[in-house]
């Protein structure tokens, strides 16, 4: 496996091109090096298997109440398509969507909620919704 070359990040300019001030600058650049990491390093983390994605709850887009927008395609659920519902946060995408997705990542698309310790249907209470 090829390892990536070292991500080097420029230094913020020291005028200020939009910003308000030196505390936005480097929240923009954490930004930055927070999405370069995403997108370069492999993800240590691993997704859930099939029989785990299996115990996630199926819905239909009508049934979801957090909204129609699938966040990992960004098309609308229509309400006769399935949908997956992530526990804890109550998030909905499409089915296959929310699949491909955790498949390769153990947390909610939108609220980054971790999927480990969420497959009880205590954990997916209201005062334990994360969001």
């Amino acid at each position: 496996m090829v390892t990536p070359p070292p991500i080097h990040c420029p230094t913020p300019s020291p005028t200020p091109l939009n910003f308000n001030s030196d505390a936005s600058i480097t929240t923009g650049h954490n930004m930055l090096v927070s999405v370069l990491l995403a997108l370069f390093l492999p993800c240590v983390e691993k997704g859930l298997s099939s029989s785990e994605l299996e115990k996630l709850p199926k819905v239909t887009g009508k049934e979801l109440g957090l909204g129609t927008e699938c966040a990992v395609c960004l098309d609308d659920i229509e309400s006769e398509q399935l949908a997956r519902i992530v526990p804890g946060c109550n998030h909905g995408f499409h089915l296959e969507c929310a699949d491909t997705w955790l498949s390769k990542h153990p947390v909610c698309p939108v609220c980054r909620a971790k999927l480990d310790d969420q497959f009880s249907t205590a954990s997916a209470s209201p005062e334990n919704n994360p969001c």
